[in-house]
């Protein structure tokens, strides 16, 4: 009877500890795959989260960093030089360019302003710089012609300078503006120039230029 009954009863104790280790060898497996699958989510989000801060932190440093433009002048191209120790006197054309160096990445719209040329500080010709705007990552080019002339000088320095057969000039310049990025963020920006020039009396041409 006893064999009968273990035959007709498939849930006996040996086979009921044999599911129940089945069951939970399935619950275990399970437990780890979703375990496994919690690690990979969370490897997925802070790799996300890492390559964010890169992208932002890069943005930052370089789109939205605002430079200060820069003003220079270009090539000077000499029409005439007269030069007299004696009197003293001198006269000076050329035709040159001013160079606004926007490296932002947005416009910078700039106010009028003036370049001067100076002789020991004293002015001996002026521009205008007209209104205007150095696009995103450009430079702007105005042509000029500069005049330049002892007229109204007062220096006792110049009949020697002009003896030396060179003769030295400055100019300088002072742009204000604004840089705009991203259409909203607007940024205030002076741009300031300084150069030193040496014309030689003697070719009649422009022997150095520098500008800071």
């Amino acid at each position: 009877m006893a064999d009968k009954y273990s035959q007709a009863n498939p849930l006996s104790p040996a086979n009921a500890n044999l599911r129940s280790d089945h069951e939970a060898a399935t619950l275990q497996s399970q437990a780890e795959l979703k375990r496994k699958k919690r690690i990979k989510v969370a490897i997925y989000v802070t790799v996300f989260v890492v390559v964010q801060i890169i992208v932002v932190t890069v943005f930052a440093l370089t789109v939205m960093r605002v430079k200060t433009p820069k003003v220079r002048l270009g090539k000077i191209n000499v029409q005439n030089i007269t030069a007299v120790p004696a009197t003293p006197s001198f006269d000076i054309n050329f035709t040159t360019q001013i160079r606004i160096k926007n490296t932002n990445w947005g416009p910078y719209k700039f106010d009028a302003s003036k370049v001067t040329f100076e002789y020991n500080g004293d002015t001996v010709a002026q521009l205008s710089v007209p209104k205007g705007k150095a696009g995103m990552r450009s430079t702007k080019k105005f042509d000029v012609a500069v005049s330049l002339n002892s007229k109204g000088l007062k220096n006792s320095n110049l009949a020697n300078d002009l003896n030396t057969g060179v003769l030295s000039l400055t100019s300088t310049a002072k742009l204000t503006g604004k840089v705009e990025l991203m259409l909203v963020m607007k940024k205030k920006k002076a741009a300031a120039m300084y150069c030193d020039l040496q014309f030689n009396l003697s070719t009649k041409q422009i022997q150095f230029l520098r500008c800071n």
